[in-house]
């Protein structure tokens, strides 16, 4: 793969799920890694803009073909039934490039509690919906952010992997930055 767009927790948004689309089409990645909370907002969060995960289900399953999903916290059986992609694993391991990536939700393993890792892997995760790169010893630890629902003073966000660097870009803008 030459380049990977990443993204975390549309939460049934369909208003952020269009943009996300947008980009997609803009970036024209080989892949691109959802790491969960696709269909529903969960009861902690507010409902996000543009809240209507019936229309989201078409517009992710229209590129079903380009997805690689893992199972978020607010992910279940029901919304596995509507989508024409898997979406239930608690993880999946990816080689980019010459660097093993671990690509999880975060609800399980996340920074504080990360897999058995080897020297230099990339640990991968949504779930906080804040957007950073920590360097650990053993490994590096990258979240992009969440499209619908950013929180602490973050914005909607995802990630881009090409040529064996992470680039993180705000979603509306299409700007690419460097997370806080």
């Amino acid at each position: 793969m030459k380049k990977v767009l990443i993204a975390s927790d549309i939460h049934g948004s369909a208003y952020y799920c269009g943009w996300l689309l947008d980009r997609i089409e803009e970036h024209q990645p080989d892949r691109v890694v959802l790491l969960g909370d696709l269909l529903y907002h969960g009861p902690r969060n507010d409902l996000p803009k543009g809240y209507e995960p019936k229309d989201v289900i078409p517009m992710l399953n229209g590129i079903r073909d380009k997805l690689l999903c893992v199972r978020g916290n607010c992910d279940t059986e029901v919304d596995q039934m509507v989508l024409d992609f898997p979406i239930l694993a608690d993880y999946a391991v990816l080689m980019l490039g010459d660097q093993t990536v671990y690509i999880t939700h975060g609800h399980h393993y996340n920074e504080q509690n990360p897999p058995a890792l080897a020297q230099g892997d990339v640990l991968l995760c949504g779930h906080t919906h804040v957007p950073c790169r920590h360097e650990h010893e053993t490994f590096t630890y990258l979240n992009p952010g969440s499209i619908s629902i950013p929180k602490d003073d973050s914005r909607p966000s995802y990630m881009l992997w090409e040529n064996g660097v992470f680039t993180w870009y705000d979603l509306m803008t299409g700007q690419s930055y460097i997370p806080d």
